[in-house]
């Protein structure tokens, strides 16, 4: 069980973490200026297993792997929206950052709730409510369960 962290849509990489972090040597020392401009308390309040939950277009605009990568950093467990842009989907797989759709999520639950989810189901709990989610296919588990892209080829050699 971990708490929503709500944000809307069309949330781009930039707003998930800004271009002057991208100086920082290390995911490590940007992670806490992760969605500054949008809540400057995020970094500080998230627990590892918590959730991002948006709207649509979650991680549009550039194609920097930071921004899922320091999400993961500050123990997101899984990003849940509508709908995401395409670069941010893929890079969240290849650095092993859960992204699930469920349409009807966002607007049924407000920052703060508590919310559980079963990925191999594809069901999401949030107080009595229940939905329904994609269900990664099996090679996309596959790589997230071995801790991404890079880890999972590791694994076939």
């Amino acid at each position: 069980m971990g708490k929503i962290f709500r944000f809307y849509k069309d949330v781009d990489t930039d707003q998930i973490i800004a271009s002057q972090y991208l100086l920082y040597p290390t995911i490590d020392e940007m992670k806490s200026h992760t969605f500054e401009s949008l809540d400057p308390n995020f970094a500080s309040a998230v627990q590892p297993g918590d959730y991002v939950v948006a709207d649509e277009n979650f991680g549009c605009g550039s194609s920097r792997e930071q921004a899922p990568s320091v999400l993961k950093a500050l123990g997101v467990k899984a990003v849940v929206a509508k709908s995401f842009a395409r670069i941010f989907y893929r890079n969240s797989i290849n650095i092993g950052l859960p992204v699930i759709v469920c349409k009807d999520l966002y607007d049924a639950v407000e920052a703060g709730d508590d919310m559980e989810l079963d990925m191999e189901a594809g069901i999401i709990r949030s107080g009595e409510k229940t939905f329904t989610c994609t269900s990664l296919p099996e090679n996309l588990q596959k790589i997230l369960n071995q801790g991404g892209l890079i880890a999972s080829l590791n694994e076939e050699v």
